[in-house]
């Protein structure tokens, strides 16, 4: 088992803020493993609500609840939103000194609830697979092509990776999905999770996919909703303001997990990858999810215009202006786009993020960095 120190300090410094914390993820990401892992540290009651036994249990929640002392860890929460406000009435009693730790897959679910009844009671804990600087330097490659869902990162071997990634898919397809409440074909959420990795790294098409698919274009911006909602896909919104210059108002799509990316291209090893097309949004997709965890900020954005300048990531950290891009090449250089969006931005610094392992400068206000750069980052911000 891989330790991770960081998730488990941040759930900790949440509950000495709020009675209740939500540990949020995608499926298979290590929630559980975390929250057993507090359970063995003090006097503990978990509940499963994918174990029929638990759900037995809390058939009559208030009972089941209102007596517990410690800490209290319930499991795919969202499949019972009616507790929601029965925690709000047992964190509020004056002789209950214990702790809701909440676990879900399924952000949309877990958020309307807590939105009508736990505002101001809990504190949320973002959790993905593994970050490079959990598993260390030396296997970001293996990271890259696995992604970082744990069973697929620690599996024997890359076929056994690549074999236990395409039985996810398809079981959050025609198992989980469904127990979210939702009636869509897996066949015909996989041809647009499909579709979505082949546009990885691209901006937002609603009528494009919607003619692919034979839908409405609410339709497809619907499934886009789901797969974002359950942590599979990551929409990036843009960023425009008064510039006297058109820009992009549509969001980017990438696939989360670089692994589960790679299988629906049906990619399997580091070389296959390399003969790719996708390589360059592969690296993207990949360095951007590390640096948006790194950071914990939800203040992120790339910014476009119709002219051609862009920049892939733009986040403000302590009221300052930082832009990111991300290229897959040995030694990256400047480009025209990089000093137009300074300008335009106002952007404080800007870092050019490449699977390389030296730090230059490109300019006064650009450097290139490679990705494990960035863990400095989880301590000091950013600094020039």
């Amino acid at each position: 088992m891989i330790p991770r120190p960081k998730i488990l300090c941040q759930i900790e410094t949440s509950f000495q803020i709020h009675p209740v914390t939500a540990l949020l993820g995608p499926r298979q990401c290590g929630k559980t493993t975390l929250a057993r892992l507090m359970a063995e540290r003090e006097p503990a009651t978990i509940f499963d609500l994918e174990n029929p036994i638990d759900v037995q249990r809390l058939s009559s929640p208030m009972q089941a609840l209102k007596d517990l002392d410690g800490l209290v860890i319930i499991d795919e929460i969202q499949r019972k939103p009616e507790l929601f406000e029965l925690l709000r009435v047992l964190v509020d009693r004056t002789d209950r000194a214990g702790r809701f730790l909440l676990l879900g897959s399924a952000s949309p679910h877990l958020v309307r609830g807590v939105s009508e009844s736990l505002a101001g009671r809990i504190g949320f804990v973002d959790l993905a697979g593994f970050q490079f600087w959990e598993v260390g330097v030396a296997h970001r490659d293996r990271l890259w092509i696995r992604g970082g869902l744990p069973k697929s990162f620690l599996a024997d071997s890359e076929s056994v990776s690549a074999q236990w990634r395409e039985n996810f898919i398809r079981t959050f397809l025609e198992r989980d999905i469904p127990q979210f409440g939702i009636t869509i074909a897996a066949e015909t959420l996989r041809r647009f999770w499909t579709m979505v990795a082949h546009y990885h790294g691209q901006v937002w098409n609603a009528a494009e996919f919607a003619r692919s698919l034979g839908t409405a274009e609410n339709t497809a911006r619907r499934y886009l909703d789901i797969m974002a909602g359950a942590y599979m896909v990551r929409v990036l919104p843009p960023w425009f303001e008064n510039l006297k210059k058109r820009q992009v108002k549509a969001p980017k799509m990438y696939i989360r997990d670089t692994g589960l990316f790679h299988s629906l291209l049906q990619v399997s090893t580091l070389a296959d990858l390399q003969g790719h097309p996708k390589i360059g949004a592969s690296w993207e997709g990949f360095a951007l999810e590390h640096i948006l965890h790194a950071l914990r900020t939800r203040d992120a954005y790339f910014w476009a215009t119709h002219a051609g300048a862009e920049l892939d990531l733009l986040v403000t950290i302590k009221g300052k202006r930082h832009g990111f891009e991300f290229k897959y090449a040995d030694a990256p250089g400047r480009k025209r786009s990089m000093h137009v969006a300074i300008a335009d931005l106002g952007l404080e610094h800007l870092w050019v993020v490449y699977p390389g392992d030296q730090t230059y400068a490109l300019d006064e206000k650009i450097t290139a960095i490679p990705l494990e750069a960035i863990m400095q980052f989880t301590e000091t911000g950013i600094t020039t």
